[in-house]
């Protein structure tokens, strides 16, 4: 029997860490991501400008990486390409779009960046439809 507060973490536990991650931080992200989406989709595209590029091009990076990188984080699917895309959009949000702003502001966009980097190194657990087909899981 294992001891309630051990150290050793099961391969299987660890994999489903890794999803219950996944589905937490996607279904988070996706309420930041679907109003944007709803907003590309009316054509009112109204946006904050942080990194200089116009308010259009700002808010459809933003929308793709929220919307579109937190389905591809839910599914496990292109795992690290989507969490670098999302770790981008969180830095653009922490330094640029609240750079002056108190860091109550920066905390969340920083907590989401710091999953995103988790998920980047570890990758999405053998749940997913990356795990599924590499075949690099142990286990």
């Amino acid at each position: 029997m294992r001891p309630l507060l051990g150290t050793k973490a099961s391969p299987s536990m660890v994999h489903i860490s890794l999803l219950i991650l996944r589905i937490g931080v996607a279904a988070l992200m996706l309420t930041h991501g679907w109003p944007k989406f709803t907003k590309v989709l009316a054509g009112n595209f109204t946006f904050g400008d942080p990194i200089g590029i116009g308010s259009m091009p700002s808010l459809i990076l933003s929308m793709l990486a929220e919307f579109a990188g937190s389905i591809l984080i839910l599914l496990g699917f292109q795992t690290r390409i989507a969490a670098i895309i999302l770790m981008i959009n969180m830095l653009v949000v922490t330094f640029f779009a609240h750079g002056a702003d108190p860091f109550g502001k920066k905390e969340m966009p920083l907590l989401y960046f710091l999953i995103y980097f988790t998920l980047y190194f570890v990758g999405p657990g053998k749940h997913s439809i990356d795990g599924r087909t590499n075949k690099t899981w142990p286990g």
